[in-house]
């Protein structure tokens, strides 16, 4: 039988405090029951001896300090899983929206997880094809990776989301593949984007789905990442499946932070957020990764908004200390109609070079990668040295750069939201832009690729009258 308090002694905002409490944890659920019979729950923030701080679930109204008792469960915040989870829409807490039943729980797992050893974790090394050329070709997905998405407000992230969680698959292996999606703090618009995109292409099928609204309260907010998470560590874990998690959008979620930090009347640190916002997120990213001696894996795509599109705000820079790369999408391109609008030179993958090569991808692929970044690079100069000193000044040679980034981003990177690449297909299309390049520019590509695939390549283009 659970203890019952009738020790409120204050409710400011989200918060509450609760008096002469026993035995109570840091981060136990609890329940309060109005007057009325109604039930609502509460988390304890914090303990300081007799006296509990609790966050709400839902708004304060109708809590009548003198009638109302809580009770606390013992154990915190938990997700029922089991293997019919695929196929499913659950709101930030759990609880199934697509109108199907309730999940029939295998095990009841703790949201918080457990840190994944350090010493237990095996080294990210297999390709994941996302079917999209300026992250296959340029900054390779890797299983167990952590791999960001920066975008800018209004830019379409949305699209890339969905379209990397239809696309994205381990190279030879479709069936162990599921796709983990959490949105958070959207707008019932895009949650209906997301949940109909998914149906449509047939997605559902091998995917997981929690949506939290931008209406639905800010601890409802911060478990929503971690829901997905437990949910993808159970399929990963367990039923040793190869999972992408993809966390939509973490500035909304920083921001529910923030919002429970000053009600809690913290000291603020950069921006008002709270001084372990760094933590926070690691305790969230470090739950990616592979283990050893089980086969399954989280690969972890984290989307962000970057306020005024500042690389520099406290949330894209802690991710990039805790993650391995980003992916940035530009409003430059997004101004020419470039879609999906990455900008492949600030973008990095930092393991891109474990995906890739013989057995992977393809053995040019590091090549023929490394020469596209070096013309991209320097026909980009020249079109900069264009428009200041004109074509002019251009030499022969630096005409042809300018031609082929203009043609590198509308044929490579502008590939639409719908167009699902293979990884033949993005690196063919990368040796077919370098035709345009004479052969003594190839200077990052050895003897043996240039024979195999460049002379290929210009002998198919001159028979197609393009060379």
């Amino acid at each position: 039988m659970l203890k019952e308090y009738r020790t409120i002694s204050e409710v400011a905002g989200p918060l509450m405090i609760v008096r002469d409490v026993e035995n109570v944890k840091y981060n136990e659920l609890g329940e309060i029951e109005l007057s009325n019979g109604e039930i609502r729950m509460c988390r304890v923030l914090e303990i300081d001896g007799t006296e509990a701080v609790v966050q709400l679930f839902d708004n304060a109204a109708g809590i009548n300090l003198a009638h109302s008792k809580v009770r606390f469960l013992g154990r915190g915040i938990e997700l029922s899983v089991s293997g019919d989870m695929l196929g499913r829409v659950f709101d930030g807490m759990g609880g199934p929206i697509d109108g199907g039943p309730a999940i029939i729980a295998e095990k009841r797992m703790d949201i918080n997880g457990n840190p994944m050893n350090p010493a237990a974790r095996n080294y990210p090394s297999e390709f994941i094809q996302t079917g999209i050329s300026s992250i296959d070709g340029l900054n390779t997905l890797v299983r167990g990776q952590k791999l960001p998405i920066f975008s800018g407000s209004g830019l379409p992230h949305a699209e890339l989301a969905a379209q990397i969680a239809r696309q994205a698959k381990v190279r030879g292996s479709d069936t162990n593949f599921a796709v983990v999606f959490a949105a958070m703090g959207i707008t019932f618009e895009e949650a209906d984007f997301f949940v109909q995109d998914f149906k449509r292409t047939g997605a559902i099928d091998r995917a997981v789905m929690f949506i939290n609204l931008a209406n639905d309260p800010p601890i409802e907010r911060i478990a929503t990442p971690r829901m997905a998470l437990t949910a993808a560590e159970y399929l990963a874990f367990e039923k040793e499946m190869h999972v992408l998690v993809i966390l939509t959008d973490i500035t909304y979620y920083a921001e529910a932070l923030r919002e429970i930090s000053a009600a809690r009347k913290e000291v603020p640190g950069r921006r008002g957020y709270p001084g372990y916002l760094y933590t926070d997120l690691a305790t969230m990213y470090e739950r990616a990764g592979r283990k050893l001696g089980n086969n399954g894996s989280i690969t972890l795509i984290p989307i962000l908004t970057m306020p005024e599109d500042d690389k520099t705000h406290p949330i894209p820079d802690l991710t990039g200390y805790i993650t391995e790369g980003q992916i940035i999408l530009s409003r430059e391109m997004y101004k020419k109609g470039i879609m999906p609008p990455i900008d492949v030179m600030p973008s990095l993958s930092r393991l891109k070079d474990k995906g890739i090569g013989k057995d992977k991808t393809r053995d040019d692929h590091k090549n023929s990668m490394n020469q596209l970044f070096a013309a991209y690079s320097r026909g980009k100069e020249a079109k900069e040295l264009a428009i200041i000193l004109g074509d002019a000044a251009l030499t022969d040679v630096d005409k042809l750069y300018a031609k082929f980034a203009d043609e590198f981003e509308m044929l490579y990177i502008n590939q639409g939201f719908s167009e699902n690449r293979s990884i033949d297909r993005t690196l063919d299309l990368g040796w077919e832009l370098l035709t345009l390049l004479p052969r003594s520019e190839m200077k990052r590509i050895s003897d043996e690729n240039l024979e195999k695939y460049y002379d290929v390549f210009l002998k198919r283009a001159g028979e197609n009258g393009k060379a």
